[in-house]
């Protein structure tokens, strides 16, 4: 068996833009957390998705000084959406350290929770974004025609824009979202043989459009794919992405810095 190579170390540190954190415990969260400083993690943001764990990641973020949050549902769990459930999201978004609308979107691949209202859950949430005047975290798989269709709804009333996390999506919809002012997330997919797509998406987005995240613990970047993955591994995809952008990874990394700055913090 051959052995793994180091995980590499930059100078210019890095902001994760998407994990789960809560899906770790215990001891394998600290670990997770102490080995994504190791390799210059400056920051990680871990993600609400359901309603069950919209608290849990308002802990961990007051809990731990580089870790912020999001709230949100997420099309599988739109099912479970319910006036109850927004106003907490409602409320829990404009608590410290709470980042993002998300993650809210369409998946029409596993389709746990029926079309009609996922889109409606979306909606929803997107006008939540309007009215607390943040950014979201859009997940969209299978559905490219209908998420677009319903962000030319409501971009116009949107004062600020946000990610296309885990982009897997078409040409169509990448020109769309970034003529719109939204960038695209890039995590352990851009590094797998026969993801060529998406590295075509990623040779025709702006630098200042990219965001590195893992989505952790899933999708695990090569050459660790097969084992559970964590925010430590994101030097890999920001290799692979300057690899692809025909650029020095230290040249890249403080623009996607900026880019994760601007996105969440600006």
């Amino acid at each position: 068996m051959s052995k793994k190579p180091e995980i590499p170390v930059f100078y210019n540190p890095i902001i994760e833009t998407h994990c789960h954190l809560d899906y770790l415990e215990g001891g394998a969260l600290l670990s997770a957390l102490d080995s994504a400083k190791a390799v210059n993690i400056e920051r990680i943001i871990t993600i609400g998705v359901s309603p069950d764990n919209l608290e849990a990641v308002i802990q961990l973020a007051q809990n731990h000084e580089q870790v912020w949050g999001t709230q949100g549902i997420h099309p599988h769990d739109a099912k479970d959406y319910s006036p109850s459930v927004e106003a907490q999201i409602r409320a829990n978004a404009q608590q410290p350290k709470m980042l993002a609308i998300g993650e809210i979107g369409l998946d029409y691949y596993y389709e746990h929770s029926d079309r009609a209202i996922q889109r409606q859950v979306f909606e929803s949430q997107l006008q939540i974004a309007i009215d607390l005047d943040r950014p979201v975290v859009i997940h969209t798989r299978e559905a490219d025609e209908d998420t677009q269709a319903i962000l030319q709804n409501f971009v116009g009333h949107m004062k600020q824009r946000g990610v296309i996390h885990s982009f897997t999506s078409g040409q169509a919809l990448a020109e769309y979202c970034l003529g719109e002012g939204f960038c695209l997330g890039f995590n352990g997919i851009s590094t797998f043989k026969q993801a060529e797509n998406v590295r075509e998406i990623i040779g025709l987005t702006p630098v200042e459009q990219i965001l590195f995240e893992t989505d952790a613990p899933y999708l695990t970047p090569m050459p660790y794919r097969g084992v559970k993955n964590e925010p430590k591994y994101l030097p890999f995809i920001a290799e692979q992405v300057a690899r692809v952008k025909g650029l020095e990874v230290e040249t890249l990394l403080p623009q996607v810095y900026s880019n994760s700055l601007r996105v969440f913090w600006g």
